[in-house]
């Protein structure tokens, strides 16, 4: 029977089915809104998998309806936590626990799909994350910022003259000086975000001695992409694979999860 992957983020939702080493189509949604009874329909509604591991930086009471809708379905439901060591990368972190388990999974991830190349971590959900992995796995630490949409939520929320002149004006442009308050307020949240990573590049290359491979994930990544000056692939399904590499190597199981 297959495994049931769950990538729980502040905003939305991944899932996905891991058939042996084969990781299936991942599917996603905003998560706000449901309930014990929609997590039950959308994820166990097909067939029932053989367990769940989920990623979930969400509240509490997130993950308390996924692991009711869990035992609902009688499917075994465990919660990954953060280790010192697991999927060849070593935590970086004085306290390991502190940092976010997707940063956790996606540097595995990423790890396992550039062997030997230092890689740039970017997720870009509702905050922005870069984490450096060095190419022996080694975490050297990371980096978060609003993602560019919670600049410009930051931004409308706390202003009044440019929250005004910012509603129902046009978005379109191409390059970075807007030529509408709106654009010039989206596309400054997404060159500033751009700018971070292209620095973080070149800090790293001091760290690692070369420049690594900036590997990005995350609903809002596809608008960063061709910003960057660094060199840069997309894995939209980042800590899905982390967590299809932690299930393949039960060692890992005992200190990571609960």
């Amino acid at each position: 029977m297959a495994l049931l992957l769950v990538d729980i983020g502040n905003t939305r939702i991944k899932w996905a089915r891991l058939s042996g080493d084969r990781l299936g189509r991942s599917r996603a949604a905003v998560h706000s809104s449901w309930s014990a009874d929609d997590y039950a329909r959308r994820l166990f509604g097909a067939s029932r998998p053989e367990r769940v591991l989920v990623s979930s930086v969400a509240a509490r009471a997130v993950n308390r309806s996924l692991a009711r809708a869990a035992r609902r379905a009688r499917v075994p439901v465990h919660f990954v936590r953060v280790a010192r060591r697991a999927g060849g990368v070593t935590v970086g972190y004085t306290d390991p626990w502190r940092l976010g388990v997707d940063r956790f999974l996606g540097g595995i991830g990423a790890h396992r799909l550039f062997r030997g190349i230092a890689v740039c971590v970017v997720a870009v959900g509702t905050a922005m994350t870069i984490d450096l992995v060095g190419g022996d796995g080694r975490h050297r630490g990371g980096v978060i910022v609003p993602a560019p949409q919670l600049m410009v939520d930051a931004l409308l929320e706390r202003t009044s003259g440019i929250r005004r002149r910012a509603h129902g004006g046009g978005a379109g442009t191409s390059g970075l000086f807007g030529r509408s308050t709106r654009a010039a307020i989206i596309q400054g949240s997404r060159y500033a975000a751009a700018s971070l990573i292209d620095r973080a590049v070149q800090e790293a290359r001091a760290l690692v001695g070369r420049r690594p491979l900036v590997v990005l994930t995350g609903g809002e990544a596809p608008a960063l992409r061709g910003l960057l000056q660094s060199a840069c692939v997309a894995v939209p399904d980042l800590v899905l694979r982390g967590l299809a590499i932690l299930a393949a190597e039960p060692e890992a199981g005992p200190p990571s999860l609960h």
